[in-house]
């Protein structure tokens, strides 16, 4: 069987995508195929700078490319409600929602709501961004809202610590970055059996791009360590991992395949998924528990105090 690539990706024209840390890494390569394709991109970005940065880059490549820059700031719950009602007030529908941004394995630190920054802004922000859009993508036929995972989500235990979800006992970076990605599955998977429920042609899928060569391993400045230690990353980002224009083929799949269903979790065929093109796999036994998930899901409301109003309330 061919594998899927790029080119096997539709025609975008008149299609509206929201692709959240789309100024570099996975999700630039993202909004690049997209914009291509034909699709508008709204660059969600939490430095507009870096965002006109990679437009620029994006439309020296495509000239024709539609985009569009709003901010957005997943570490601050004013900042999403702000940008959704600049998104909602511009546009009637909303035919992906490309949740992708993170942060990954940073030193102990809060949002400006006080959450733990992993937790809050890998989860409980897209969490809230997803709630405040739900309106526009129920109004549009075949929408798609894909989660960026992680395999990390099966390290360790494997198993989401309610008890510590925000450091309350302990923190611990990695540990921190695997109840995030796990969370994000939970959640993209509690979405679509609440989506199945009202019968809406939106579908919520999940996704991991393997080891991808992007800046989230060493460039960030929250990350720790010695110019040893990010010298190393460096080598093995070199020559472990594949592109980020390859990591980025699991997204693109998620987004805009025929094949794909509500549920469907996208990563490499090659081995340990770690690179390769994509297919669908699945995630860990834990992330499949609709006990956590409700859990979760009531947790995260009354966190962000964001309710998806449209779908059956959890209990």
């Amino acid at each position: 069987m061919a594998k899927w690539t790029m080119e096997n990706m539709p025609d975008l024209i008149g299609k509206i995508i929201i692709v959240t840390g789309a100024n570099s890494g996975i999700g630039f390569d993202a909004t690049r195929a997209f914009v291509q394709k034909g699709g508008h991109v709204v660059l969600a970005s939490r430095n507009v700078q870096k965002a006109e940065t990679a437009v620029s880059q994006i439309k020296a490549e495509t000239p024709t490319a539609s985009t569009e820059i709003i901010p957005l700031n997943l570490a601050d719950l004013t900042s999403i409600k702000n940008f959704a009602t600049i998104f909602t007030t511009n546009h009637a529908q909303l035919d992906l929602l490309i949740n992708n941004a993170g942060v990954m394995a940073i030193p102990y630190r809060q949002t400006i709501n006080g959450f733990e920054m992993q937790f809050g802004t890998n989860h409980l922000g897209h969490f809230a961004l997803t709630g405040h859009l739900l309106p526009t993508l129920l109004n549009t036929a075949n929408s798609r809202v894909v989660t960026v995972s992680s395999n990390y989500h099966n390290r360790g235990t494997g198993q989401i610590d309610f008890d510590n979800l925000n450091g309350e006992k302990e923190y611990k970076k990695w540990d921190a970055y695997m109840y995030s990605k796990l969370a994000n599955l939970l959640f993209a998977y509690e979405l679509q059996r609440k989506l199945s429920t009202i019968g809406s042609s939106t579908i919520s899928v999940a996704c991991h791009p393997g080891y991808s060569a992007t800046n989230l391993q060493y460039a960030g400045p929250d990350m720790e360590g010695s110019g040893v230690q990010r010298l190393i990353m460096r080598l093995m980002n070199t020559f472990l991992a594949q592109s980020s224009a390859m990591g980025a083929l699991p997204t693109l799949y998620a987004a805009v395949a025929d094949d794909v269903n509500g549920c469907d979790y996208i990563g490499p065929d090659g081995m340990m998924q770690m690179r390769g093109h994509p297919h669908k796999t699945h995630s860990n036994e834990a992330s499949y528990n609709e006990a956590d998930a409700q859990k979760l899901w009531t947790l995260s409301e009354e966190l962000t105090k964001v309710t998806f109003d449209l779908l059956p309330q959890t209990h």
